[in-house]
């Protein structure tokens, strides 16, 4: 199923638009993530996808029927919350069965029963039907929510936050298990999240949203390799910012001279991710003062200042010998550059 979002707009009383004149198209059978930090309109574009709010602009298509202004009730979306939303007097069989009771026209028990077991055992979980959802794990509610939610065979897939209540290890694991069930079932499927590294993980296209608007969207390589903003470049992940002098079509980091876009005035921004530095005792490079070391199980991390005073993070190879207070130099291994 397509989606195609045209020029929708939402302002609540009082405010500046929680969503303006966004225009998306979702193809059918892709996994699609809104990611953005919190007040951009993410949520608020999930929930007129799924008809729990309407634009007061543009309009919403699924394929080629216009969906803006049709209830949720009629839509056919399966919307997963972060919360579960399972409820606590009912067994897992129950809450998975209780969308399909509603169903018109009714399947008979004995179809129910069989989707219910089918459903129990794609997300992993067969066996468990008779437990309550007090008596499985937060990871386990969560999958249960997935099953209620795929029980009515939504056209759409709607996931709001899903793993924000767990812990990042559950986190970690349902990523790739929801990925799977996705690559399995082929149902477009929109998910919210504020988690980079999740959206990356995850999706097909990556929506990256601020202040209501999509400031860029394309694949996990292209918005990561070619990021079209100092926003989207921080936004993505930790970022090193240096404001470098411009000679003759270069910039000039240290002693280090590297090629830039065309015209840029005298000054620019220059952007380094702390995995794009190096770590030199002498040579070519900025010249720059250990001040901390952070281990990590697959690296160090070393925290530095310039001889201006400005800190700058660099990863390392685990077995780097340094030491606080040693001076050396660090070399740009990639680079993105802006406007100052």
């Amino acid at each position: 199923m397509k989606i195609s979002l045209q020029g929708i707009s939402r302002v609540f009383e009082g405010a500046t638009p929680a969503v303006d004149d966004v225009t998306l198209e979702i193809g059918s059978g892709k996994l699609v993530a809104l990611l953005g930090p919190s007040g951009s309109g993410k949520t608020t574009i999930l929930r007129m996808v799924a008809g729990l709010d309407f634009p007061d602009r543009g309009t919403i298509r699924f394929g080629q029927e216009d969906a803006t202004t049709i209830p949720v009730a009629k839509r056919g979306v399966g919307f997963v919350f972060q919360h579960y939303a399972l409820f606590p007097h009912m067994t897992l069989h129950e809450n998975i069965a209780f969308g399909m009771e509603a169903l018109r026209p009714k399947r008979s028990k004995h179809e129910i029963a069989a989707r219910v077991e089918e459903l129990l055992g794609l997300v992993r979980l067969p066996g468990l039907g008779e437990r309550f959802p007090a008596q499985i794990s937060g990871g386990q509610r969560q999958r249960v929510a997935l099953a209620r939610a795929l029980a009515v065979e939504p056209r759409v897939l709607l996931l709001d936050e899903p793993f924000g209540a767990l812990d990042a290890a559950v986190r970690r694991d349902l990523r790739r298990w929801l990925r799977e069930i996705h690559d399995e079932l082929g149902i477009t499927t929109i998910f919210v999240t504020h988690d980079q590294e999740e959206a990356l993980d995850l999706a097909d296209e990556v929506v990256i949203l601020r202040d209501g608007r999509i400031v860029q969207a394309g694949s996990p390589a292209t918005v990561t390799r070619r990021p079209v903003s100092p926003f989207v470049l921080e936004f993505l992940g930790d970022a090193n910012r240096f404001t470098v002098p411009v000679e003759g079509g270069a910039v000039r980091f240290g002693s280090q001279r590297l090629p830039a876009p065309e015209g840029l005035a005298a000054s620019a921004q220059l952007f380094a991710r702390p995995r794009d530095l190096v770590w030199k005792p002498a040579g070519e490079g900025l010249p720059v003062r250990i001040q901390r070391i952070l281990d990590r199980p697959d690296s160090r991390r070393l925290v530095a200042l310039t001889h201006e005073g400005v800190a700058v993070e660099l990863d390392v190879a685990p077995e780097t010998q340094v030491r606080v207070g040693e001076d050396g130099v660090i070399g740009v291994l990639r680079w993105q550059v802006f406007p100052a």
